[in-house]
């Protein structure tokens, strides 16, 4: 299905080389102040940055909100946000319509669609999708701030290089950078292996670390619906996403209970916990700690490199070299998408809580 939340739900609907990508967002409360421009800030965090890394499709992604909004508050009606498609050249898809290009949805897309499915760039695969998302974001942003709760990403890792750990402001202010990296000497030996990768035809994937902070302890809910759980799933529908891991994450596998185990303290005459290797999640509610969350991206699939495929017409097995524009590193871009999918699960649960009214003027 296209759509995500019980309460504040978020449907999605477009094609990469559609004439559009836009959102209808459900349930989020009349009154909230929203402007075109507080949305428009999100999706511009997502768009390229002109670096060694980024895609030449230079889309202006200007947002318009259609429904929901009047004298800038929400209406309690549902807001549709769209993003209209310009700059869309299918010249290098018409050429590899029948090859199924590897990475991609090509080939599962035309099985389960019978061949009507819009392929153009991946048709509603695509990351472009990701604009729409990045938009309901937004929404859930200014809902989520309304007690104080906040949302930020940043590059932990491309091609192998990490960067230092970073505390929740340096990740907020890591948005100035073109890489989305709080570790500008890390971000500096990054950016020399995207261009590498760039001028070899090929691509490089890494590792995206999302944070939300001041969440009301206890949020969530047993046993299907865990906070951990249904972030996993909203970042799973970020198309290049392989792999999720809350605080320690795979590395608690390798720990003794008494080196994984978050102790109780007392912090300024409130419960803590002296480390954070649960990630801020217990039994799959949050537990007060910052929410830490990991997500693998994989290298971009669409690369000029000659890869082996098949004809999906002929059934005989061939080559493609993919053509058009596309990002040599996905990760700067899949920052933002964290950040959006990760405040649409927060803005979801606060609401299922009671912890924001349904009227928030």
């Amino acid at each position: 299905m296209n759509s995500f939340g019980r309460a504040f739900v978020v449907t999605v609907f477009g094609e990469s080389h559609g004439r559009c990508v836009g959102a209808v967002v459900d349930g989020c409360p009349a009154g909230l102040p929203l402007t075109v421009g507080a949305v428009q800030a999100d999706v511009d965090k997502r768009r390229p940055t002109g670096g060694p890394a980024a895609t030449a499709r230079a889309e202006a992604d200007r947002v318009e909100i259609l429904s929901g909004l009047h004298q800038g508050r929400t209406t309690g009606a549902p807001l549709t946000l769209v993003i209209w498609n310009r700059d869309v050249d299918d010249t290098d898809y018409e050429r590899i319509k029948d090859l199924a290009r590897p990475g991609h949805a090509d080939y599962t897309a035309r099985l389960k669609y019978g061949g009507f499915n819009d392929a153009r760039g991946g048709g509603q695969f695509s990351g472009r999708m990701t604009a729409a998302c990045v938009m309901a974001g937004a929404v859930a942003r200014q809902l989520l701030g309304t007690i104080g709760v906040e949302v930020a990403a940043h590059t932990v890792e491309i091609g192998g290089i990490e960067a230092k750990p970073a505390d929740f402001n340096a990740v907020k202010a890591s948005a100035t950078d073109p890489l989305r990296c709080a570790d500008a000497e890390a971000a500096a030996k990054m950016n020399k292996l995207i261009e590498q990768a760039r001028k070899d035809g090929d691509s490089l994937g890494g590792v995206v670390e999302g944070m939300a902070v001041n969440l009301p302890v206890g949020l969530g809910e047993p046993y299907f619906d865990t906070l951990d759980g249904e972030l996993a799933r909203a970042l799973f529908s970020v198309p290049a996403v392989k792999g999720v891991a809350f605080g320690a994450g795979f590395g608690a596998a390798r720990l003794k209970g008494s080196q994984n185990n978050d102790a109780f303290i007392v912090r300024d005459g409130k419960i803590a916990t002296a480390t954070n290797n649960a990630g801020g999640v217990l039994g799959g509610l949050a537990s007060g700690s910052p929410l830490v969350v990991r997500v693998a991206v994989k290298p971009t699939p669409s690369i000029a490199r000659e890869q082996k495929t098949v004809n999906l017409a002929t059934l005989e097995e061939t080559t493609v070299a993919v053509g058009g524009r596309h990002d040599a590193c996905i990760v700067p871009r899949a920052v933002a998408a964290v950040e959006a999918m990760m405040a649409v699960t927060l803005a979801d649960f606060v609401l299922r809580a009671g912890a924001v009214p349904r009227t928030a003027a």
